[in-house]
């Protein structure tokens, strides 16, 4: 099927920000696109037009719009699972002190889609729509578990195994065992297979059919953190999660 090429620059334009590039000067964006800078000016003053890139005023800078804002509002407002765990996330923080995230499959990649910071909390690697890989978190590795073998072929087909830090797993074979142990315990673990010094700990959510929509984890720092504490932690996570997979209308 062809692809409309003007519509495919104008999304790649808006795929170059994140939360490290929060504003890019035109010259930029160009040598990103490869692009001539007046075919770049004309996608921009479209978007811009429709508020999904706005201009600062002072350094002339683009940044995304809030139309984006708007729309992505309209995205969660329809995950019902996120209205759900919304009181089960607060309690759990508010209980151990720690962050718990919602997060969901979206291609071969979590999605964080609801997050509750915990008043103890010294983590800040989450925000609600930031992606986070399958294999080095533990949200990811349940959100695997639970997939058929064929499924998870097709989701390893072509996977980067990127290597965050020295605990990182790094091929197939060692992340298919670690799905087995997951499917055994019903939880997961990422111990500093993400980020050096943290530990977190995801159970899956599920609806009426038995299936995972989500994983709900809780993350915690190595250093305040000891394994004792962790279990109970976890042991506390797998209760919020049942709650919340049996108010989805799960049934054992």
């Amino acid at each position: 099927m062809p692809i409309i090429q003007a519509l495919d620059r104008a999304l790649n334009i808006i795929e170059l920000f994140d939360e490290y590039t929060t504003e890019l000067k035109i010259t930029e964006i160009s040598a990103k696109m490869d692009l001539h800078k007046s075919t770049v000016h004309s996608l921009l003053r479209t978007l811009q037009l429709h508020g999904y890139i706005d201009q600062n005023a002072e350094s002339g800078k683009y940044k995304l719009g809030m139309r984006l804002l708007e729309k992505g509002q309209l995205v969660l407002q329809g995950i019902d699972v996120r209205t759900v765990a919304r009181k089960h996330l607060e309690a759990l923080s508010e209980r151990t002190g720690q962050t718990i995230n919602l997060v969901i499959l979206d291609g071969k990649e979590g999605v964080y889609i609801d997050k509750v910071e915990g008043a103890k909390a010294a983590i800040r690697y989450s925000r609600i729509g930031r992606r986070v890989p399958l294999h080095s978190s533990a949200v990811g590795k349940v959100l695997l578990a639970s997939k058929r073998p064929e499924e998870v072929d097709a989701l390893l087909n072509q996977y980067q195994f990127q290597v965050h830090t020295p605990f990182t797993i790094r091929d197939k074979d060692a992340l298919l065992e670690e799905l087995k142990q997951v499917r055994e315990q019903g939880y997961a673990v990422d111990n500093q297979e993400n980020e050096p010094g943290v530990r977190c700990g995801a159970v899956p959510i599920r609806d009426h059919t038995g299936g995972v929509i989500a994983a709900m984890s809780l993350s915690t720092v190595l250093s305040a953190v000891d394994d004792e504490l962790f279990r109970q932690f976890v042991a506390l996570l797998q209760g919020e999660g049942d709650s919340v997979s049996q108010l989805l209308g799960y049934r054992r």
